[in-house]
């Protein structure tokens, strides 16, 4: 009997070690539990859908290798930014570990770190880049994941600057041209706005603007639209579009077709983004080209920012993530890549410089 019990007693013990051993998991063996509070500002964004997916992705990864448990809450805020801050208020309501935002209007940051930071709970800005003196309202604790719209801007210029016309397609001496614009409260849609025809400025290229910025919200219809409309206003004398993100340039494309007009013949359109329906048209030839938002590095970088202050940890004040210049499908494909970290003293001093 006494044998039997022993045997009883050391199958026990055994079923207890497998036990606890698969509650841990990974590499730390912690089984916590985090709450992260994700605010994107709008779903139907091609761009964010991206990013919010391979975010999900990569913090499931991250469980499985540390045994840590990270419950994403990701809120809609449908464009609204009213709707979004009372999203986020519910987060520091409910006591979340950390939030990420993706804000609709960059300039609420402020209050939005003021409120989390009286609950303590630090918060990931992504995206949509704030003004640096919000960064420095509780540093440590607040952070920008990006990457640098001038360089994205910059970038398509000198996609149009590189081609055999170098934009000037009519041979007159200037390129005529159109902006699809993004979003006039947007820091991203100023900077590719400004940067883009920087680029043709500084490879000596003459350039006139047809008309100011069309506003089109980001969005492929609303591209297509005003495309269609400078399509009909300025005919022939329109030789180049540059979009703000690649959903805007992908209406264009199909305003342009529509007119009987021909990508790479008689007209140009560069985008940003580097999205599959931007990437398709790129094989076919039917776009200039584009720049890779490299959301796969960013949102990697947002989780691992996001885990290093949930442990505790004071991070920088910003994570910049690299664009990349795609002419072809090669170049869009998706790598690991570090992240350069800047502070906010260094960030007022290359953005003094820069806008000299």
């Amino acid at each position: 009997m006494k044998k039997f019990l022993k045997y009883v007693a050391v199958a026990f013990v055994a079923v207890l070690l497998v036990a606890c051993g698969a509650k841990g998991g990974g590499e730390s063996g912690s089984g916590k539990t985090y709450n992260v509070g994700v605010a994107i500002y709008k779903f139907d964004d091609n761009f964010m859908t991206l990013y919010r997916e391979e975010l999900e992705r990569y913090f499931g990864e991250l469980s499985k290798k540390t045994g840590n448990k990270y419950v994403l809450d990701i809120q809609d805020g449908k464009q609204d930014q009213a709707t979004q801050t009372e999203q986020i208020n519910n987060f520091i309501a409910q006591g979340k570990d950390v939030i990420l935002a993706n804000l609709v209007d960059p300039t609420a940051a402020g209050s939005i770190i003021n409120s989390a930071k009286s609950a303590d709970i630090p918060v990931v800005l992504i995206n949509r880049e704030p003004e640096v003196s919000e960064l420095e309202i509780w540093p440590g604790k607040t952070t920008y994941v990006g990457a640098d719209a001038t360089q994205s801007g910059t970038f398509q210029g000198e996609i149009i600057a590189a081609t055999d016309s170098k934009g000037d397609l009519n041979g007159d001496g200037v390129v005529n041209y159109i902006t699809l614009f993004g979003d006039p409260a947007n820091v991203d849609a100023q900077q590719r706005t400004a940067y883009s025809v920087k680029a043709l400025d500084d490879a000596g290229i003459k350039r006139k603007a047809l008309a100011e910025p069309y506003l089109a919200n980001w969005d492929t219809a609303k591209g297509q639209e005003v495309t269609a409309s400078a399509l009909e206003q300025f005919g022939d004398k329109l030789e180049v579009v540059f979009a703000n993100n690649d959903g805007m340039a992908v209406g264009a494309v199909t305003a342009i077709k529509a007119a009987k007009r021909t990508v790479g013949k008689d007209i140009l359109v560069v985008g940003v983004d580097a999205i599959p329906d931007a990437m398709e048209l790129l094989t076919k030839g039917e776009l200039t080209g584009t720049v890779l938002n490299d959301h796969f590095n960013q949102s990697h970088t947002a989780a691992n920012v996001a885990v290093d202050l949930m442990n505790g940890k004071d991070v920088e004040s910003y994570y910049w993530v690299d664009y990349v210049k795609v002419t072809k499908k090669e170049d869009s494909q998706l790598k690991e890549a570090k992240p350069k970290t800047e502070t906010t003293k260094e960030a007022k001093e290359r953005y003094a410089k820069r806008d000299k």
